[in-house]
């Protein structure tokens, strides 16, 4: 008696031999090009740390320096009036301009302080005016002396514009409210 065997269908797969390969690839790629936002943050150079016993107290006079201060409710203060942000930069300008011809030591100095619930954003936009007021003192300057614009201009000519006009601004430590 011959006997006949039923032959047994093969069940379909999928074949995984390669899926982490597959995976492994696609992890890849996306980590290559995904754009990942990163904030630079504020530019500013900070001065080197000196303890405080040996630091130098210098008076200043009151010609020399602007004196900016925020509140926590949003008011603005140059030099004890009160003033709205978009003011700063030509209240400023005035001043810097008055003072380009004096030596390094008599030049202005922007004292920007604040509060310690003063609005983050408040505070950007005071000292983005601040900054501003020097950036469009020295373009100005640098027209009228060389007739070109700040970066247009040589090593030499950029140095005395920046010697001229040099950007001193003071951060004062926020006070604490009690």
């Amino acid at each position: 008696m011959v006997s006949l065997k039923k032959k047994k269908s093969k069940e379909a797969e999928i074949p995984t031999g390669s899926m982490a390969d597959i995976a492994f690839l696609l992890l890849l790629f996306f980590l290559v090009a995904t754009v990942i936002d990163v904030d630079t943050g504020i530019g500013l150079t900070l001065p080197e740390y000196i303890p405080i016993d040996e630091q130098e107290v210098v008076p200043l006079p009151k010609d020399r320096l602007a004196a900016l201060l925020i509140n926590e409710n949003g008011d603005v203060l140059l030099n004890k009036k009160i003033i709205a942000i978009p003011q700063i930069k030509e209240n400023l300008k005035e001043r810097i301009t008055s003072k380009i011809n004096l030596p390094k030591n008599k030049k202005l100095v922007v004292s920007v302080k604040t509060d310690r619930k003063t609005n983050y954003n408040l505070y950007i936009q005071a000292l983005d005016q601040v900054k501003g007021a020097f950036a469009e003192v020295r373009e100005e300057y640098s027209m009228t002396t060389y007739g070109a614009e700040v970066d247009e201009l040589d090593e030499e000519q950029t140095k005395d514009v920046r010697d001229k006009i040099p950007i001193i601004i003071s951060i004062a430590e926020p006070e604490q409210i009690k």
